[in-house]
């Protein structure tokens, strides 16, 4: 038999797409990479996800896994490649209440491990706009980040464990509930953030959190990006580090978002030049139980915080929500940030992330660079400003190739040179190879290609991802 028919008899023909089948997998989410698979694999379980593994390693086939196809740097594109579907892998396998974990499969949709975690009073907090298509093991292989991070960490962070499949099709069982494990290597981080070039992440052992009783969230016009952070750390140290997210949009934000969005007026105006939208997240029934008078204490504590910083400086306005449908509309603003930066074209979407205190330094002198190199360029700007995370668009004058990259490598060459990186959540796939090879430690590519070379040797894992 030849390969697509072995294929068809180790996980049954109907999950074998090939020709206009494959085809619609063969296009992500930005449409940027378009290619046409050779064929699209829909394993069942961890043993058929072998079988593959096995057969390609045999036959030197290239495999390219997938997900929920929302990346934004070309991480699934698969020429005459074999791309595996790890959409029926899709069981939360078992959420324990006491230890607070949740065993799941690579193909859970994010956003249905939310609503599972929910019914145990949980969550897994981890969110971001495509939480409702972005899956598990796309999470976990571009370690991806969100809104939560500054409180909670990024998806490295709350992983305890991995269920692996190698190259050669070897199942490595890691799937660990420890929280304390000294016996060596700890070698799930080296799948995590790989992009499927080591091997096929099939399953994970994620922390659990309790779920906050209460919100409180605002949106506050800040005077500059260090009152701003000057908020952030006023708000933790009056809350015991409550904060959950920290978000900043400028006045170009709002201004598009008028135009895009007009049924999405913010309550402080568009002509904020900084807006930062604050959540504080309470599990304590001290903080989340009303008073006799209705009122929320965590929600007063943020209100009467953000009123000395008012007082002081830090801010020049503050609009607390006081029902769910205000807080909804916040995060509708903030969530609309793909449509509004995105839906302009020609545009250049960046993923960068510096230091705390280099943030404005970063915006002003990338702003700076982008009026020598195009002056009719365009920004728009919307960040994770709590863990430092600017998604910098540049929507330029011209839709030439060359203008492109040059602006690319300049936002990511300054990033590296304030001491950021030029890939906080979205991974580095094909779009930022060079940068790569450019600004990344030559002795620590040097060891990346080591032990890509130990764990796959054929070179079949997503091959021409990542690494230089």
């Amino acid at each position: 038999m030849d390969l697509i028919e072995k294929l068809k008899s180790a996980i049954g023909a109907e999950h074998v797409l090939t020709g206009p089948d494959a085809a619609p997998y063969g296009k992500d989410f930005l449409g940027t990479y378009v290619a046409q698979p050779r064929a699209v694999l829909r394993p069942a379980n961890v043993e058929q996800v072998s079988a593959i593994l096995k057969l390609a390693n045999e036959t030197a086939t290239p495999i390219v896994p997938i997900g929920g196809n929302t990346g934004l740097v070309g991480g699934t594109y698969a020429p005459d490649a074999l791309m595996l579907s790890l959409a029926r892998l899709n069981t939360i396998r078992e959420i324990r209440r006491d230890s607070q974990v949740a065993i799941v499969e690579s193909g859970v949709v994010l956003s249905n491990l939310h609503a599972a975690a929910e019914e145990y009073g949980l969550t897994f907090p981890l969110f971001f706009g495509a939480r409702g298509s972005a899956m598990i093991g796309g999470v976990l292989s571009t370690n991806a980040g969100g809104s939560n991070v500054v409180r909670y960490g990024n998806t490295r962070a709350l992983c305890l464990g991995l269920e692996v499949v190698l190259a050669d099709g070897r199942i490595m069982n890691l799937l660990s509930e420890l929280r304390k494990d000294n016996t060596g290597y700890d070698l799930k981080d080296l799948f995590i953030g790989a992009e499927g070039t080591l091997g096929v992440i099939t399953a994970a052992v994620f922390k659990l959190v309790p779920r906050p009783r209460e919100y409180a969230t605002a949106m506050i016009a800040a005077k500059s990006l260090p009152a701003a952070l000057g908020l952030l750390n006023t708000l933790q140290q009056e809350t015991g580090g409550m904060v959950e997210a920290f978000e900043y949009m400028p006045r170009t934000y709002m201004e598009r978002l008028e135009l895009v969005r007009p049924d999405l007026v913010p309550p402080l105006g568009y002509d904020q030049d900084i807006t930062i939208l604050v959540e504080l997240g309470a599990t304590a029934p001290r903080d989340a139980t009303p008073s006799a008078d209705g009122s929320v204490p965590v929600v007063e504590l943020l209100e009467t915080t953000l009123m000395d910083m008012i007082e002081t400086g830090l801010a020049s306005d503050a609009f607390v929500a006081r029902s769910g449908k205000e807080r909804d509309k916040m995060w509708a603003i903030r969530e609309a940030a793909a449509e509004i930066t995105l839906g302009r074209k020609p545009h250049i979407d960046t993923d960068v992330a510096v230091p705390l205190e280099r943030v404005e330094i970063f915006l002003n002198t990338a702003h700076d660079l982008l009026a020598e190199m195009d002056r009719g360029a365009q920004t728009i700007t919307v960040a994770h400003l709590g863990d430092g995370n600017l998604h910098f668009t540049v929507w330029p004058s011209s839709d030439d190739p060359d203008l492109k990259d040059q602006i690319r490598q300049m936002v990511d060459d300054l990033a590296i040179r304030l001491g950021g990186s030029f890939s906080a959540e979205h991974g580095v796939g094909l779009s930022k190879r060079p940068t790569m090879a450019r600004g990344k430690d030559p002795v620590a590519l040097s060891v990346m290609h080591s032990i890509k070379n130990t764990l796959d040797p054929n070179g079949i894992m997503n091959p021409g991802k990542v690494l230089p």
